[in-house]
């Protein structure tokens, strides 16, 4: 089967991706451009993007350096981009504090990289009228919007403010057949996990709670990215896929 029959392909398809200079997002590029997608990545770490930049396949693909929390950069990056056929949302940090120490900064930290500069972006884009008939946007929320674990609150709820987000999207766009879903991934093994505090110990003892035995990877994540952004998932929309290994009740 060539590229052209594979409803898995992302041949002929122009795919932004926030938040690609590591960890998720760098898996989802580098799965997306061999699948034949003109991959336009963007990050706040230029060096970073250059590395995964010349791990892409394919031509056409594009680097643009941004901060998502700055309007300057935005307006600036919109202003940059070619018409696209996908969006894929990956740029989020992690933070675990109790809720008797949680701060008034904390809060805004969280919630303008996780949720608001989603939502300024995706404004953006359609203004600009940058998103084209039938393309998809996906979401990289997390379990643990509908999972809580003690100390990770804020995290949770940026996350929770997301998935309800993308779902009123969802229907706001479906009239343009331009489809809307979230992926909530379980723990999986990036940098963000041993920066939220978890010790290697306790990520090796913490993976045999999976049914699967061990934590998910980014490209567990990608795989799932590229079926949502390919022509495989035309009459899937407003839908959030959990991939947790097994781990339902984690």
């Amino acid at each position: 089967m060539n590229m052209v029959d594979n409803p898995f392909s992302l041949q002929g398809k122009t795919i932004l991706v926030t938040g690609a200079s590591s960890g998720i997002g760098r898996a989802i590029s580098i799965a997306c451009s061999r699948m034949g997608a003109k991959v336009v990545l963007t990050g706040r770490n230029k060096e970073r993007l250059n590395s995964i930049f010349d791990s892409l396949s394919g031509n056409g693909c594009q680097m643009l350096v941004a901060d998502l929390t700055s309007d300057e950069d935005v307006r600036a990056l919109v202003g940059q981009l070619p018409l696209l056929d996908g969006v894929v949302y990956c740029a989020g940090i992690g933070q675990r504090l109790p809720c008797k120490m949680v701060m008034s900064q904390d809060v805004d930290e969280v919630m303008n990289i996780n949720f608001k500069s989603n939502v300024l972006l995706q404004a953006a884009l359609l203004k600009a009228k940058k998103i084209q008939k039938s393309s998809s946007i996906v979401f990289i929320a997390s379990r643990a919007a509908s999972s809580p674990s003690i100390g990770n609150a804020i995290y949770s709820a940026s996350k929770g403010a997301l998935i309800s987000y993308a779902k009123c999207l969802a229907l706001e766009l479906a009239p343009r057949l331009i489809r809307v879903n979230c992926i909530c991934p379980a723990m999986v093994a990036t940098d963000l996990i041993l920066k939220g505090g978890l010790t290697m110990e306790d990520f090796g003892a913490a993976q045999l709670q999976y049914p699967l035995k061990r934590y998910g990877t980014p490209e567990d994540v990608a795989y799932l990215a590229v079926y949502l952004l390919s022509d495989a998932s035309a009459w899937m929309t407003g839908s959030c896929v959990d991939l947790t290994g097994g781990a339902n009740e984690l």
